[in-house]
């Protein structure tokens, strides 16, 4: 498995790892970035081109994408939290992190994309070691992230997981810091 940071990689594997329906294709990792109104109205093809637009700013680059062997199979996104306005509203965050909203030193994993055919293959561990290090590269102090606990939530279904889990995010060093939720975590690593 090779880890490449989203700026070094053509477009179309990104749109590979994005494909064409489901919530990926919907989203494009804007989300947690666009005002409520923006996002209600948004189309695909803007989501993308906003993130498009994100990776050629390089403010930094907004995340990572794996290959195993040349095909692209998964992308997660991680930046500074202040990029991610969204998440100053969101219940998990302001209710568990400790960090504080305005810090660019404290970094954010918001989402995991991996195609279907490579799931249940530890992709998402790969993704998750190389947006630390890139984290970690460009200066992040801690990262935070705001998985689901499958252990309270067994049947979570599949479009809630692009969180991560807690299992996941254990296994890479993360410590829980907060449960603002039965089923919700603030996990931190303090690099």
């Amino acid at each position: 498995m090779t880890i490449a940071s989203v700026e070094t990689v053509p477009w179309d594997d990104v749109r590979t790892v994005f494909g064409n329906r489901g919530d990926p294709h919907r989203c494009w990792c804007q989300f947690f970035k666009l005002p409520n109104k923006a996002w209600e109205t948004a189309e695909p093809a803007q989501c993308e081109q906003l993130l498009q637009d994100q990776v050629r700013a390089h403010d930094p680059a907004p995340g990572v994408i794996a290959y195993q062997g040349d095909e692209p199979v998964g992308w997660c996104a991680v930046e500074p939290r202040p990029n991610y306005p969204r998440l100053r509203r969101a219940k998990v965050v302001t209710e568990g992190s400790r960090q504080d909203a305005d810090d660019a030193s404290v970094w954010a994993v918001t989402c995991f994309v991996v195609r279907v055919g490579f799931r249940r293959h530890g992709i998402a561990a790969d993704l998750l070691a190389g947006a630390v290090e890139q984290a970690r590269r460009l200066g992040a102090r801690v990262i935070e992230g705001y998985p689901v606990d499958t252990a309270e939530r067994v049947k979570a279904p599949a479009a809630e997981l692009y969180h991560g889990t807690v299992s996941l995010f254990l296994g890479a060093g993360f410590e829980v810091v907060a449960r603002p939720t039965g089923d919700r975590a603030v996990v931190e690593l303090v690099l």
